[in-house]
Parts: C-alpha cells; structure tokens; sequence
C-alpha cells in the first residue's frame, strides 16, 4: 500500500476474526482501511462509485473469499423526521399487523397500511405523518417545528382510537425499545416475538433508551452507527450462503463517547459476528477494545511513515 502516509507497507488481515487497528494520529489507518481495503474491494465487486476513493496498492489477495464488505460508519441514517429507529429495524409492519387484528381494527376493516407514515388514511393530513412541519431557513439550516394539528403524534384522531393493550400505536412509538420489550413480551403472538427480537438486537448494542418513534435525523454518529449493526444482524439470515466466503464489516471508532458497559455490550456483538463466521475490522484507540481483539495490527511511526512490514 503507498497512499498518504503508508509508504509501501504490506499488511496480513485475517479473517473471520475480530481485527484491530491502532496507532498514532497520522499513521495512517484511516487511509489504509477506508481507502486501500475497501476502496480496492469495492472496485473488485463492480461496486465502487464516484464518491468512492481507491488508495493506490499493488493488490489485494484473498478477495475472493470475501462475500460481501460493509462500511459501518458514522454518517446519518435519513434527513427527515419520517424515518424511525422502528421502521428502519423492520419491526414496525408486525406492530401496524397488531393494531388491525384488534376488536376495533377489524370491525373498521382496516389493514396495516392505514398506520403508514407514507401513505397511510390514519396519517395527519397536516403533516402527512411527519409529526412535524419543515421550516426552510433561507441562509440556515432546516428547522422543524411540531405540527399544530396532531400535537406531534402523526396520526388522526380516529387513529388514535385504536388502542392495543390498551396503547395507542402514538403511545408505542414514545415507548423506548426496553419497555417494549416488557410490552409485547405479555402479547402471546407470532408477530409479538419477530418485534421483540428486532428490539433485544437494539438492547444488545445499548441502544435500549431510543424511542421506537424517535426520528433518525436526531441520532448522533455513535447511534445511527450502531443502528446500522443491527440492521445487518437482522438481514444476515435472508442473506446467508452455504460457502466459506465471510462478510466483512468495517468499523471506523465505534466506542467514541461510549459508556463503558455499552462498550462492553458492542464487545459481545462483535463476538456473535465472528462466532457467526463474519470479519470485523475495527480502527480503534479505546486500550479496552483493542485487548479483545483477535489480531493486532499496530501503525507505529516504522510503519506508517518509514515503510515496513507490519
């Protein structure tokens, strides 16, 4: 690899193994796992795109083992308030299901996409099920300001109506993802158990104090970057192959800003990832994470600046 500061280093990475990254600021990390690694693997796939930089190396061997590679960054998840943490896990089709099946849902005949926030005949005419109404500054940023018709709750009061457990689907989405867990764990129903296991997944990787309805756009780096983990974790299986090739996920300082019992909790994931056959590839200064890794690679000056192998 020769890109930036990596002066003709040859790097072994390991797979199917949690993999750490270190080293001081400048030595190149960044450029060797963003650019070198997944720049070059993306162009391999035929799935490099313009905003795609490929770092310059000779090549990379063992590609072929790979079956998919994945960024797991920090960059936000949606732009709008329409998209929630409930929507994006997949969970919130089962929990639209729910309210249908219940005595009011189904003497109104109504389906599951009546509880749409895109399209839905429940959805405030207002807001079109936003929950709130887009300010366009003309020299600042966007604001959003609360709808003044549906009070932020994003549905008619007819909606509102219906109630399951005695919850309406406004007081489902202002619940966090532990109470939820406790909610529809009483609910004894196929659909209760697919819910409850999108949300255990959120709990896992400390994201249990997130509202099921709270908008994407308010999610910091840190959250919108795990949330995208769980939305792996849920779509491995439809994905999975009876091969030896792996799923290599890339993370880019995942415990920045993190409590150390959530670090803990990412540790363990990690771990189900490779137990799973998956390979992780962590860039990571956290001294907690790096001990748990399987494999070290360590950019020191000698490396990064002078050349060498590592």
């Amino acid at each position: 690899a020769t890109q930036h500061n990596l002066k003709k280093i040859d790097v072994e990475i390991p797979l199917g193994v949690f993999c750490c990254v270190t080293g001081v600021s400048g030595s190149g990390k960044s450029t060797l796992i963003h650019s070198v690694l997944h720049g070059n693997l993306l162009r391999e796939m035929g799935l490099a795109g313009a905003d795609h930089e490929i770092g310059s190396c000779k090549g990379i061997s063992g590609a072929s083992r790979i079956r998919e590679v994945v960024m797991v960054d920090q960059a936000p998840l949606a732009k709008t308030p329409r998209s929630t943490p409930a929507v994006y896990t997949g969970i919130f089709e089962p929990i639209r299901k729910l309210f249908t099946e219940t005595t009011d849902g189904k003497s109104r005949s109504l389906t599951p996409g009546y509880f749409s926030f895109n399209s839905g005949a429940g959805r405030c005419a207002r807001c079109l099920g936003n929950g709130y109404e887009k300010v366009e500054m003309q020299f600042l940023s966007d604001l959003y300001v609360t709808c003044p018709e549906c009070e932020g709750k994003r549905y008619t009061p007819e909606a509102l109506e219906i109630e399951l457990a005695e919850k309406t689907i406004h007081d489902i989405l202002q619940m966090t993802v532990s109470a939820a867990i406790e909610f529809f764990f009483v609910i004894e129903d196929r659909k209760s158990a697919k819910i409850i296991e999108g949300l255990q997944l959120l709990a896992d990787v400390g994201l249990g104090y997130l509202r099921l309805g709270q908008p994407l756009n308010t999610l910091s780096g840190g959250e919108s970057q795990r949330l995208k983990l769980v939305g792996h974790l849920l779509s491995k299986p439809k994905r999975q192959k009876k091969d030896e090739k792996t799923t290599l996920l890339i993370f880019d300082e995942p415990t920045t800003g993190l409590h150390f019992d959530d670090t803990g909790m990412l540790l363990r994931v990690f771990e189900r990832l490779v137990e799973a056959g998956e390979s992780v590839v962590v860039i990571e200064h956290n001294l907690d994470v790096i001990q748990c890794a399987d494999h070290i690679i360590d950019l020191g000056p000698e490396a990064g600046v002078d050349g060498g192998e590592v």
